[in-house]
């Protein structure tokens, strides 16, 4: 029924072969982690190592604080910036990494344009903007992972309370059970109620690390039931299906509003495509304008004004719930 090769099926299995021997030295010497060393960044850093102050600082110096919880920039926003967007690599890292792509971007851009002049703007824009939208990407993700977990989190103080346990024994029970970023920043809480600091300041420091919005909420009842009494177990059992609540309703509207954010995809990136695809079909179909001052800054102002409708349509299609 096919006409198959002999020689392309001996490759073809050769190579399935190898796929499979591949796989089998990983799941031998690579995947026989502990639980313990997976769940999160915290539990890998303990393991084998009892001393949980040195932990503690440890994960504050690599977020940007000192070793006791203070910020080690003098500029806030920036400091605050660096603490919420979960940077593990430390701040000189992340600051190496961003100069090697703005040495790429320069040497791409020198190639492309052989202008020095030009490549040397390209790469000082680079260099003001990277860090900082890096950095607001990783903090938007983190918060939106952080967001999603939380009400799982909730429900695990749920049934701590309920079962007897006190407050910090059920946010410990969250440090354990729960992944990256909530179980490492509710083991800070743990670590910091441990080493001296009361409930409700370790609650604050929580969310100055995480910004989350649901937060607030949440260290305002712990705050009150630590000062006031009251059942804690029925407020954040309510907080947990609000929280479960909004995140279906904003589910629902970015499904209403596909449509709306497809336009704007298609609408950007078709002129981008043409673009490029008549570069590749007719190299010289641009060739007597290219190099005219006049063709940069309309190629400017056709950016920009691509920009504000997309901010427009991205401002007709989002909702604050």
């Amino acid at each position: 029924m096919f006409d198959l090769d002999p020689v392309v099926l001996v490759y073809a299995l050769a190579a399935g072969s190898v796929i499979l021997f591949v796989e089998a030295i990983y799941l031998i010497f690579f995947a026989q982690t502990s639980y313990r060393k997976r769940i999160n960044r915290r539990l890998r850093l303990m393991d084998g190592q009892p001393d949980r102050e040195s932990i503690l600082v440890q994960l504050r110096r690599e977020r940007g604080l000192t070793g006791g919880g203070l910020y080690s920039l003098p500029v806030l926003s920036l400091n605050r910036l660096i603490l919420q967007s979960g940077l593990a690599m430390g701040l000189p890292k992340f600051l190496l990494c961003c100069a090697v792509a703005i040495v790429a971007v320069f040497a791409a851009a020198w190639t492309m344009r052989d202008d020095l002049f030009e490549a040397a703007m390209i790469a000082a824009v680079s260099a003001a903007l990277l860090p900082y939208v890096t950095l607001r990407f990783m903090r938007s993700r983190r918060q939106s992972r952080f967001g999603t977990q939380f009400p799982d989190a909730l429900d695990v103080i749920v049934r701590s309370l309920r079962a007897g346990h006190p407050v910090p024994v059920a946010v410990a029970m969250v440090a354990r059970e729960m992944p990256d970023p909530v179980g490492t920043e509710f083991g800070i809480v743990s670590d910091e109620i441990t080493y001296g600091a009361d409930l409700e300041t370790a609650m604050r420091n929580l969310y100055f690390r995480v910004g989350q919005e649901d937060l607030p909420l949440f260290v305002t009842a712990v705050a009150i039931q630590s000062s006031t009494g009251g059942k804690l177990s029925e407020l954040l059992q309510n907080l947990s299906t609000v929280i479960r609540q909004r995140f279906k309703m904003r589910r629902k509207v970015r499904a209403l509003a596909a449509e709306g954010r497809f336009s704007a995809m298609l609408l950007s990136a078709v002129p981008i495509a043409l673009f490029l695809v008549l570069r590749m079909i007719a190299p010289d179909f641009y060739a007597s304008v290219w190099h005219v001052d006049f063709t940069k800054f309309a190629l400017a102002a056709a950016g920009a004004w691509m920009m504000v409708g997309n901010y427009i349509m991205y401002r007709m299609v989002s909702f604050k719930i």
